[in-house]
């Protein structure tokens, strides 16, 4: 009863001393939240719905919950296909990504070598690139990988193993910008006593910083998880000729696309409910540990 009570006592504080900034931030939320709630609610309504429902009152909750048109859209668009692709695809360059996101941010912030800061600059320095300006030199970059002997077959054109390379070369610089400031924050003295029990220092990355930098670990994944569950231009480049290798995106832009103003709008809001609940629901499993992520080196 106490704490809740000095819980209390300093939320009520904190809006004393904030004051008209208080009612602006919680105005600006709540706005935020209607433009985002809303665009998503229409979209699983409109997914069982009929055209004619659709487009003749959009607002309007539909008469009955039409679930063949989920059906429609995973069998006969091959959503089913195509989410399963996106599956092997985003696991792969996920863990890629965080494997070696983890080690370069991790030997950035905690070494100091002639180079350090060169390196890490080239790395952030990537952030300020549009995926736009590379689509080009990187269509060439993987062909041309495609003709290496033994391994081109699966990191060449069309193939997954391409896609996933360049995916994780797309989210290293992010990874390592937000990964190298948060093992700043972590206390050394851990590993110090590591050393002198004779750790190496592959043991104590991954037996006792990897650990302890979990929140920041979590958080990352999540981000990198979705930005690569949604990305378009990419595959839409590097995935050209075989469909059965498209991924999510893909998949759903061919719905809107194939048939023009006759497409199955029914089945391609079905669609993009499907893309948009996997990330709803690992976003909401995930919400206090991307919260705790994203606050621990503030708090430290």
């Amino acid at each position: 009863m106490a704490i809740s009570k000095s819980r209390a006592y300093a939320r009520e504080e904190r809006r004393r001393r904030l004051g008209p900034l208080s009612v602006l931030t919680h105005t600006a939320l709540l706005i935020w939240t209607v433009l985002v709630a809303v665009p998503i609610v229409w979209t699983f309504l409109a997914s069982v719905k009929s055209e004619d429902e659709i487009f003749g009152n959009a607002w309007s909750l539909p008469a009955s919950l039409r679930f063949d048109n989920w059906g429609r859209a995973w069998e006969q668009a091959h959503i089913g296909q195509y989410m399963v692709n996106s599956i092997v695809v985003v696991a792969f360059s996920t863990f890629g990504t965080m494997l070696f996101g983890s080690m370069a941010a991790y030997v950035l912030a905690r070494y100091r070598f002639r180079g350090n800061r060169a390196i890490y600059l080239l790395f952030v320095s990537g952030l300020a690139f549009p995926v736009y300006l590379a689509l080009t030199p990187l269509f060439f970059v993987v062909q041309n990988m495609g003709t290496i002997p033994l391994i081109g077959q699966f990191i060449g054109l069309n193939t997954h193993g391409g896609l996933v390379l360049v995916y994780i070369a797309y989210s290293l610089p992010f990874t390592v910008f937000f990964l190298a400031a948060f093992f700043r924050t972590l206390p050394g003295a851990v590993a110090e006593a590591a050393f002198v029990d004779g750790a190496s220092h592959t043991r104590v990355f991954f037996q006792i910083m990897l650990p302890m930098a979990k929140p920041g670990i979590v958080s990352v994944t999540v981000f990198n998880v979705l930005g690569q569950w949604n990305q378009y231009q990419l595959p839409l480049v590097l995935l050209t000729s075989d469909r059965d290798k498209w991924v999510l995106t893909q998949g759903i832009a061919d719905i809107s696309t194939a048939a023009g103003y006759d497409a199955d709008w029914s089945a391609l809001f079905a669609a993009l409910s499907m893309a948009i609940l996997p990330m709803l629901i690992v976003y909401t499993l995930f919400q206090s540990q991307i919260q705790k992520g994203l606050t621990a080196g503030a708090l430290k």
